[in-house]
């Protein structure tokens, strides 16, 4: 595999490019963000592994980069941080693994080949539909340039349907997504929250396909 190193410190790049050279892999070096960027947009990379702590932009701020310009490596990111907070801004950022400093090249190799295998398919952040936009990680729904205040369970049915734009989806392939095997009152809570998501966001977005439940407009 093809592997884009982006480390600021060079004994740290040295060591995890030779290794992967080592082992047979073709590695290249990045020192900075937007150098890695640049690289990532040019070339075909089957992984990436990005250090947290980067001069210039931050490995957090180049991973939301790579993935909003269209680029799905998969990255796995590197920090000496091991905050929950710190890996769940990692993952939010786009990020495919995370591994804390100090590790072994052995671990390394074994998360990049697990993440190879899965490839470059595409995980954006957002999901975004005509001009509703949805960003699971703050929970928080536009639609155009404006911001639509959602209940938990409208916005785990909006997310249900901006996954699957386009489909058909029976009320019960919605009501499995929203709501847990221990909630009783199944007769007509879809229809009812459907009904909801139109008022807040519009009816046009919502189809009715009589005798099958319901799909998004894509």
């Amino acid at each position: 595999m093809r592997v884009l190193v982006v480390e600021d410190e060079p004994k740290m790049a040295a060591l995890v490019r030779r290794g992967l050279v080592e082992e047979g892999h073709a590695a290249d070096v990045a020192r900075e963000g937007e150098e890695a960027l640049w690289l990532a947009e040019a070339h075909p990379y089957d992984a990436i592994v990005l250090d947290v702590m980067l001069p210039g932009l931050s490995g957090f701020e180049t991973c939301r980069r790579l993935r909003n310009s269209g680029v799905w490596t998969p990255v796995l990111m590197l920090t000496a941080r091991d905050s929950v907070d710190d890996r769940v801004a990692g993952l939010d950022a786009g990020a495919d693994d995370y591994l804390t400093k100090p590790f072994s090249l052995a671990e390394l190799f074994a998360r990049l080949r697990a993440l190879v295998r899965r490839g470059d398919v595409e995980r954006p952040t957002e999901l975004v539909v005509g001009d509703v936009r949805l960003d699971p990680a703050s929970r928080r729904v536009w639609r155009g340039s404006e911001q639509v205040q959602l209940s938990p369970k409208e916005f785990a049915l909006l997310e249900a349907f901006m996954r699957r734009p386009g489909q058909v989806l029976s009320r019960l392939q919605l009501l499995e997504h929203a709501w847990d095997f221990a909630y009783e009152n199944r007769s007509n809570v879809v229809d009812v929250y459907v009904r909801y998501l139109r008022q807040k966001l519009g009816r046009d977005l919502f189809e009715t396909v009589r005798g099958a439940g319901y799909r998004l407009a894509a």
